[in-house]
């Protein structure tokens, strides 16, 4: 099992990456990641005819909110397969109004997402979790989101 994490509040722009850190890195050569990057690449690597894929349980925690003086809607995060967010792991919350309430600046909500991804063998692809809100109103902006004690866990199953 590898975990990559990343404790302080960051704020991260539409259809970004969370970033993250190395905490537990993989020894056998399965997972990659760079530091302070959003992006984690799962390997193919496997023994046919065994098995002629690798397959990894991805699971996303963390803690997403509006900035301050943001216009109120959903916000949500997705784990994104090269670069494209599986929607059947997108968590969504809607926060409520913070501009009327000077001493709670942000209203965190604790989000889990998780999927079951199956690499060919030789093939890689890369993971990530990202900002998948859309506009609050139709033909708006959709909003930055702030995200604390981000935790992604990559565990090969297969």
């Amino acid at each position: 099992m590898e975990e990559f994490s990343f404790n302080p509040v960051q704020l991260v722009e539409p259809n970004q990456n969370i970033i993250l850190d190395t905490v537990i890195p993989c020894n056998k050569g399965y997972v990659f990641h760079r530091d302070q990057s959003g992006i984690v690449i799962l390997r193919g690597i496997v023994n046919c005819p065994q098995a002629c894929f690798a397959r990894y349980q991805v699971t996303f925690n963390g803690n997403i909110a509006l900035p301050a003086e943001a216009e109120v809607g959903p916000i949500s995060v997705a784990l994104a397969i090269d670069g494209e967010p599986v929607q059947t792991s997108r968590a969504i919350v809607t926060p409520a109004d913070t501009a009327t309430d000077p001493v709670t600046p942000a209203n965190f909500f604790n989000v889990t997402s998780t999927a079951i991804i199956t690499v060919p063998k030789g093939c890689c692809f890369t993971v990530a979790v990202e900002n998948t809100s859309g506009p609050a109103e139709p033909g708006g902006t959709a909003p930055e989101i702030l995200v604390q004690n981000a935790n992604l866990t990559v565990s090969r199953i297969a």
